[in-house]
């Protein structure tokens, strides 16, 4: 999808002028690269020296490792056998398997979640699904899948199953990019009916209707996958284009 390039990264000098305490450094890098991953400013491949990166973030190399094991841990860089370290591909081979993954987790967490759910399970659920509103609102992509996986989460614990839960975690957390790619198919300017699934979700969790709650867990995932699918479509069609015209 992409080629790899070094992209530089705004740097954070750690120096008493910032006003940041001395350890926030980590922190720091890991935000930055991490926002530049998802926003795909840093592309699928593209390497991450440790030292450029210390140069960059005119910082210790400690810290830059310690943001790059957090980012590792969420499967957003991946390190090589010869130990260098690159942004992890995305690997659109296996995506029809993500999907099917992904779906499945989707419905099942949700009919969990209309048979043990409590009120402060509703309440969380509630909160996160305001926050994701208010984010589509704001076209904040970034708030928007942060806040997308806090809504699914909240709803994953709401059913009590911890290994549902981890899965799903797992899942959400490898799919970042997908769902950055599909809110891009938008513009980031997500029509209302999808922020309105979140809610039709809800409500069928709070009334206890589990059979009701996983059909429209099946129907959110279908809308998801097709979206990004008919967006890499067209993304790989423009390619051939492109290089054809070459």
């Amino acid at each position: 999808m992409a080629t790899a390039k070094t992209k530089k990264i705004k740097p954070a000098v750690e120096t008493p002028a910032n006003g940041r305490v001395r350890g926030q450094g980590a922190q720091t890098v890991y935000e930055r690269l991490r926002q530049s991953i998802l926003e795909l400013e840093l592309e699928p491949g593209s390497p991450l020296d440790e030292s450029s990166l210390s140069e960059q973030f005119q910082m210790s190399r400690t810290p830059i490792r310690e943001a790059l094991v957090r980012l590792s841990g969420e499967g957003l860089v991946t390190t090589l056998p010869n130990r260098n370290t690159v942004v992890a591909t995305i690997d659109f081979v296996r995506l029809p398997l993500y999907f099917e993954a992904l779906t499945l987790m989707y419905r099942v967490t949700t009919r969990s979640a209309a048979v043990h759910r409590r009120p402060e399970h509703l309440v969380a659920i509630r909160s996160f699904e305001a926050a994701y509103s208010e984010a589509v609102g704001r076209r904040d992509a970034l708030g928007m899948i942060q806040t997308n996986r806090d809504f699914h989460m909240a709803i994953a614990e709401a059913g009590g199953n911890i290994y549902f839960t981890n899965l799903f975690g797992r899942l959400l957390d490898e799919g970042r990019r997908i769902l950055r790619l599909y809110y891009s198919s938008f513009d980031d300017k997500l029509p209302r009916q999808y922020v309105d699934e979140h809610g039709a979700m809800v409500t069928a969790i709070e009334a206890g209707n589990a059979d009701l709650a996983d059909q429209l867990g099946a129907e959110h995932a279908a809308q998801i996958v097709r979206q990004i699918q008919s967006y890499i479509g067209r993304d790989t069609a423009a390619q051939i284009t492109l290089t054809e015209t070459r």
